[in-house]
């Protein structure tokens, strides 16, 4: 007996391959029922029927509204497919078949059926020690931070880093877990032993339908997280009750003073400094260890404020990742100590740019816009009193740039939008912006 998997995507292939095969699939891609090389059975959603399937486990992005999670009656996250101990899913009744143990919900009977028989693998009943990570910029930096430096220590990262959790190793003490906001929705029962929240803004509201629902989601954690587990959360959000230790951070300094850790040690700056210092808060918290030298040892991933200097000895910065204003808005205060010459744009999915604007009126910057959004950032430049050249592509603007860029200037990519109107990721944009760079005589 095997769970239903609910869309045919990374997650839950991997589920399946854990399980040896065998799974049965519901996906929207999928128009006539298939068999593939690993046994599984793949059907198209409308074949979904609830009542044949006692345990439904699903990809994190299909939304709530979803006519396979609004049909599901057994729905659980990866997450609590892999670290929902055996209390919390209940054992007042429970069956051995195979290698597996199904168990009877008795606790948390609020967030599934009372007469549900839910599908556990044994193995985890065996829990590591995990943290997880989220927020709407900085998941990534943040988790391989806090993995770089609990590596000695045998800790894993996965989640939305892109290791799905079946993939991890069962037998390491540390799981460190980059998780989305979709699927933290989804989870109803796993708990992490530490959780980081980084800061929050506007971001997928079409998928969980308003701010306040992402909010919700984000803080979901705290309401499963018990005495004497600790939460890093943002101040000011609207907590929901938790029996989880939680501080609340306003600033760099004060994450630096609460856990004792100096400022002055750190190669880092703007975003990556917060991120920074919420990772070595893990290390202070679990091992009282602030190891400086190893901090500054970690090197970010390309795309994010990656620094490169042309033939010249001028700086250009790649952030490409930046896809979203907050992002940008953070690599903008990371070099706003100098002139600016700023390319922006791409697919921006309509959201409002203003406060991003009016930051920008507070900075020495060029705008030189590109993508799908080109025109309406230069309408917003000129609502805004702001130097702005159109440029549509990426080429152009570089070459534009170049004849004005000098040594105590910096040319900026954080084009606070999706790469998807003439890219086919933020990594290809990226690829793109260095070459050029490269290529300047």
């Amino acid at each position: 007996m095997k769970p239903t998997l609910f869309g045919y995507g990374l997650t839950t292939k991997a589920i399946a391959s854990k399980l040896g095969g065998g799974c049965v699939f519901f996906d929207d891609n999928c128009k006539e029922s298939y068999v593939d090389n690993d046994g599984n059975t793949i059907n198209p959603s409308d074949m979904f029927d609830p009542s044949k399937s006692s345990l439904e486990v699903t990809t994190p992005s299909l939304p709530p509204k979803h006519p396979l999670i609004q049909k599901a009656k057994n729905l659980l996250s990866e997450y609590d497919y892999f670290l929902s101990s055996r209390e919390e899913v209940g054992s007042s009744s429970e069956e051995v078949v195979g290698s597996n143990e199904i168990h009877k919900t008795s606790s948390h009977s609020s967030l599934l059926p009372t007469d549900s028989y839910l599908l556990t693998p044994t193995y985890s009943l065996k829990k590591p020690f995990s943290i997880w990570i989220s927020g709407t910029n900085g998941k990534t930096t943040t988790t391989q931070m806090v993995t770089h430096l609990l590596s000695k220590r045998g800790a894993v990262s996965g989640g939305n880093i892109g290791t799905p959790l079946a993939k991890l190793d069962f037998d390491a003490p540390i799981w460190v877990l980059e998780t989305s906001s979709f699927t933290l929705h989804h989870t109803k029962l796993a708990s992490p032993d530490i959780y980081i929240l980084l800061p929050i803004t506007p971001d997928h509201l079409n998928w969980h339908g308003d701010m306040t629902s992402y909010t919700q989601d984000k803080l979901k954690p705290l309401t499963t997280m018990k005495e004497g587990e600790l939460a890093l959360i943002p101040k000011g959000l609207n907590l929901p009750k938790s029996d989880a230790y939680i501080v609340e951070y306003d600033s760099d300094e004060f994450l630096a003073s609460y856990f004792d850790i100096d400022i002055s040690h750190l190669n880092f700056k703007g975003a990556f400094l917060q991120d920074a210092l919420l990772s070595l808060a893990i290390t202070r918290v679990l091992f009282d260890e602030v190891d400086y030298e190893l901090m500054n040892s970690f090197v970010r991933d390309e795309h994010r404020q990656e620094e490169i200097e042309d033939t010249q000895g001028r700086l250009w910065v790649n952030d490409s990742k930046a896809t979203n204003i907050d992002a940008t808005i953070q690599a903008i205060k990371t070099y706003d100590d100098k002139k600016l010459h700023l390319i922006l744009g791409g697919d921006d999915k309509g959201v409002e740019l203003d406060e991003l604007f009016a930051l920008l009126q507070k900075v020495d910057v060029e705008i030189y816009t590109i993508g799908s959004n080109a025109q309406r950032l230069m309408n917003l430049s000129a609502k805004y009193n702001i130097s702005a050249h159109r440029c549509d592509t990426l080429s152009s603007a570089i070459s534009t740039i170049d004849k004005a860029h000098t040594k105590e200037s910096i040319a900026l990519l954080s084009p606070a939008a999706a790469s998807l109107d003439q890219y086919t990721s933020y990594k290809a944009r990226g690829d793109e912006f260095k070459d050029l760079v490269q290529n300047l005589s």
